[in-house]
């Protein structure tokens, strides 16, 4: 084991390290970081309209009996409520993605964040922004983002591209004035690329983008070995120190959005839920107490653990914040960073258990995630929240059951060691 602990320190690590620094997934980790209360807001107006309870629509019908529309598009009023959040977040998230990336990357670059974050905007609808505002121009919008940045930074590094405003002009003004023929320029090239393009054939890059490239992406990503390459990268960069969750979460993200998008259009029209792997599928199922499902491993410790003065202290202190999914303290308190003992089991129980929670769902025994629960959310209560249902309660005190005996025997193992040294340090002295 330390031989092997030796290897990925050399090897692994200097790599792990320099791609968790890599300024543009920061951007984009941030980006998303920033919509995710408006994601959580959009999920759950939507559920509101659709909760698949005959006596609660019935109830709802009676009470708000006024109707709007005609036709198929006829509707109780009381829906419009999640359609209007719908619109407000959900359905022009690639807005916010482009802005935000983009904004990020340009306070990364000491450029100007809101001459970035305007022009990857305009660069976006540029080249068909407005057909694919929702989760469908995801994937367009970060490359927008990234590559319009990657242009303006270049051109406000011309000084004959700055158009500069005497002193005494406000700040603001002068900011804007220097990022004027940038910003214009950078438009421009991506309207002439969506030009070229439709001379091709192309009429519409961000739709002919999703049908090629995004749409088979999700479908991978929404496979088996992809839920277990998850659950093993994430545990196994919070061992060597580095924050997995933040490292993967671009790659999370950009699955997430259009599979709860998915998921919630499949069940309104009628039919099951396609995606099954989404981010409040390992935040309720797989994350109980954090990544490595470590509150089953507090729940070993006062299991088998108690002899153990280190383990039990700072896992009787670890419990509340484990309770919310907050597992630093026990993270670099216990530690389980490079902890020869507890490396296997923090990288097979996320494992196991995923594979538990993917097979549940794809036999049918639990509905697909649907809902976006907050991350902190107490593990079971977030299982019956993203399914809207007692089975997702039920899966997730299955997990929670399985970690905490998958951690016993290490538990027990790394106590008996403790008590061992304690034993000889006392005949020492």
């Amino acid at each position: 084991m330390d031989s092997f602990i030796s290897f990925m320190e050399k090897r692994f690590l200097p790599v792990a390290a320099k791609v968790g620094n890599q300024r543009h997934l920061i951007a984009i980790r941030d980006a998303f970081v920033t919509t995710m209360p408006l994601m959580i807001l959009g999920a759950f107006a939507t559920l509101i309209n659709n909760l698949p309870i005959p006596a609660y629509t019935n109830f709802m019908n009676s009470i708000f009996s006024k109707t709007v529309g005609k036709g198929a598009e006829k509707a109780y009023i009381w829906t419009k409520f999640g359609g209007n959040a719908w619109s407000g977040t959900f359905a022009i998230l690639s807005v916010f993605i482009v802005f935000l990336v983009a904004y990020n990357l340009g306070k990364s670059y000491n450029i100007n964040p809101l001459a970035a974050g305007v022009t990857a905007l305009g660069s976006f609808f540029a080249v068909g922004g407005l057909a694919g505002m929702d989760s469908m121009g995801l994937f367009v919008a970060l490359i927008v983002a990234i590559i319009s940045t990657e242009i303006l930074r270049r051109l406000l590094g011309n000084k004959h591209l700055v158009i500069k405003m005497p002193d005494g002009v406000p700040p603001a003004v002068a900011q804007s004035f220097a990022a004027l023929l940038p910003s214009m320029i950078t438009i421009a090239v991506f309207s002439l690329f969506a030009t070229i393009l439709l001379g091709f054939g192309v009429e519409n890059i961000v739709t002919s983008f999703y049908k090629a490239v995004q749409e088979p992406f999700q479908g991978l990503a929404n496979s088996y070995p992809s839920a277990l390459l998850l659950a093993f990268i994430t545990p196994l960069l919070w061992f060597f120190g580095l924050h997995g969750a933040n490292m993967i979460e671009p790659f999370m993200q950009t699955i997430n959005a259009p599979a709860i998008t998915a998921n919630l259009n499949a069940i309104k029209a009628g039919k099951a839920a396609p995606y099954i792997v989404n981010k409040p599928f390992f935040d309720s199922f797989v994350n109980l107490g954090g990544t490595g499902a470590t509150l089953g491993l507090i729940i070993a410790i006062w299991l088998v653990g108690r002899k153990n003065k280190q383990y039990t202290i700072v896992g009787n202190l670890s419990a509340a914040p484990g309770i919310f999914n907050i597992n630093e303290p026990l993270t670099f308190g216990l530690p389980i960073v490079l902890n020869p003992i507890l490396f296997i089991p923090y990288i097979a129980t996320p494992m196991v258990i995923v594979t538990i929670a993917y097979f549940a769902t794809s036999t049918g025994l639990v509905p697909a995630a649907t809902v976006m629960p907050p991350w902190v959310t107490p593990p079971i209560i977030g299982g019956v929240i993203a399914t809207v249902s007692w089975q997702g309660g039920v899966l997730a005190a299955v997990n929670l059951v399985v970690s905490t005996l998958i951690y016993l025997p290490f538990i027990k193992i790394a106590t008996t060691i403790a008590l061992k040294e304690e034993a000889e340090r006392d005949q020492a002295a």
